[in-house]
């Protein structure tokens, strides 16, 4: 059975939610306020995915299948209707997994696991994020983020100058948190090991957790 996701806002956010979802095999309901919107969001997405109403109405969730719903997405312009909509989800209807969209980052405080959000959404801040890690991370490029961007997997060459080139992955003061996957040399990939020695210009695929990203980053860069 296909996981159910429930998306509170059709606009442009929400509409490419959904069709990336469907497209991906997932059970998509998305609710919409403004009646204006039906006719683009009917266009665009399969009409019996499109639901009008109020995305803080019960009733309205209730017919949309919130109670099967194991993901509710709140991503609606407004701050206030996010966070409801989040907390009815939470409280009165028990959806296990609740994400919500900060729309003024001043509010981001209050998406919070008091208010129901598992995961807030913050553009401003993701992106600012994303500025300070690429200006100090230099050629480490992050893959997936996870546990709510506590660890991520990263992707590094190893500069020639490196502390870590030519030496056998066992031989490595590696962080205490941090994980070596895999080795991509040549276009082939080769599973890490202790005795996987490690050559310039081969591309790293590592675990690591926020707080030591950048000595992975040391480690594997160019020498200071």
């Amino acid at each position: 059975m296909a996981m159910s996701v429930l998306v509170i806002g059709g606009g442009k956010i929400g509409t490419y939610l959904a069709s990336l979802l469907i497209s991906q095999g997932y059970s998509v309901k998305v609710i919409e306020s403004n009646g204006d919107e039906m006719p683009r969001l009917k266009r665009e997405l399969p009409e019996n995915v499109v639901v009008w109403g109020s995305g803080t109405d019960p009733n309205v969730l209730e017919a949309s299948g919130i109670r099967q719903a194991q993901v509710v997405a709140a991503v609606t312009g407004e701050d206030e209707v996010n966070l409801v909509a989040a907390s009815l989800a939470r409280f009165e209807f028990k959806v296990p997994r609740i994400i919500g969209r900060v729309n003024n980052p001043k509010n981001a405080w209050l998406y919070t696991a008091e208010m129901g959000v598992d995961v807030a959404l913050n553009q401003a801040d993701l992106i600012a994020r994303l500025i300070a890690e690429e200006m100090s991370l230099g050629d480490m490029m992050t893959l997936v983020k996870l546990r709510k961007g506590l660890f991520s997997i990263v992707e590094e060459k190893v500069h020639p100058t490196a502390p870590a080139a030519g030496k056998p992955i066992r031989e490595l003061k590696l962080p205490a948190k941090c994980v070596l996957i895999a080795v991509l040399r040549k276009g082939e990939m080769i599973l890490a090991h202790g005795d996987t020695v490690l050559q310039p210009v081969d591309e790293v695929i590592a675990l690591v957790h926020e707080s030591q990203v950048a000595d992975l980053a040391r480690l594997l860069g160019k020498a200071a």
